[in-house]
């Protein structure tokens, strides 16, 4: 028998300028998109990051009050590494963000203020790859922006922020879901590979509370796996793979 074969992935979209990365919460673009992210601004492009929370709740032996402050510095770090100057927080709770009007309507106006023509959010499905269960912080979050995407170019959908001075922006082209089982598109991680792992580097804090591991030894073993892995349907080049959705 013919063994069956494996998709390849196509290439990212490359015309365009504006891009929005929308995630629950510091380090999730880092773990998989930033290297993506760099080759994007290298080629000028904007990118804007917005996160749904501080990430206050993430780190066992660090309260809260303490927590999201330092986990705000180290994403505001990271962004700079791979030329991202615009960092976002909607303050939502960190750990129960609910999906719903509310999260959408703080999304659309993410977009209605960046007005991008790509936007960026991280797997919104049960799980990772059927194996792993996610949380119901990204499951809401990917869902709502994928969403939010719709919303915010219609006026009659939260019309109060049009109230507030926010146009309706119809010129979302696709939104990209990183971290999906199902990719469609990638990019080549070659290029930023190394500002990648600076980046995620910058999460310290988090990363020596989830790893007993060399914080470095571990950052680039998961970057590099991951990018070797997805450049098997890419040409055999590292990446960055995507799942694209067209508007």
């Amino acid at each position: 028998m013919t063994e069956p074969t494996t998709a390849q992935l196509k290439p990212m979209p490359d015309d365009w300028q504006r891009a929005l990365a929308v995630v629950a919460h510091p380090d999730d673009l880092e773990y998989g998109c930033s290297a993506a992210i760099a080759a994007w601004t290298d080629a000028g492009r904007e990118v804007a990051y917005v996160l749904a929370t501080r990430g206050e709740a993430g780190i066992d032996t660090l309260e809260p009050a303490q927590c999201g402050p330092l986990r705000e510095r180290e994403q505001r770090a990271s962004a700079a590494v791979v030329g991202v100057s615009v960092v976002e927080f909607l303050d939502h709770r960190d750990g129960v963000i609910e999906y719903g009007t509310a999260l959408r309507r703080d999304i659309a106006a993410a977009i209605r203020r960046h007005r991008p023509e790509l936007v960026i959010t991280l797997n919104h499905r049960d799980t990772w790859g059927g194996v792993d269960w996610n949380t119901p912080d990204h499951v809401a979050v990917g869902r709502a922006t994928l969403d939010a995407a719709g919303d915010a170019g219609n006026r009659w959908i939260f019309p109060e922020l049009t109230e507030q001075g926010l146009e309706p922006w119809n010129g979302v082209r696709w939104v990209a879901v990183a971290g999906s089982n199902t990719p469609t598109h990638a990019v080549d991680a070659t290029p930023g590979m190394e500002r990648a792992v600076r980046s995620l580097l910058e999460h310290r804090t988090y990363i020596e509370a989830l790893t007993e591991e060399d914080p470095e030894s571990y950052v680039r073993g998961f970057l590099t796996g991951y990018a070797k892995s997805t450049g098997e349907r890419f040409g055999g080049r590292p990446a960055v793979a995507f799942e694209l959705f067209g508007r």
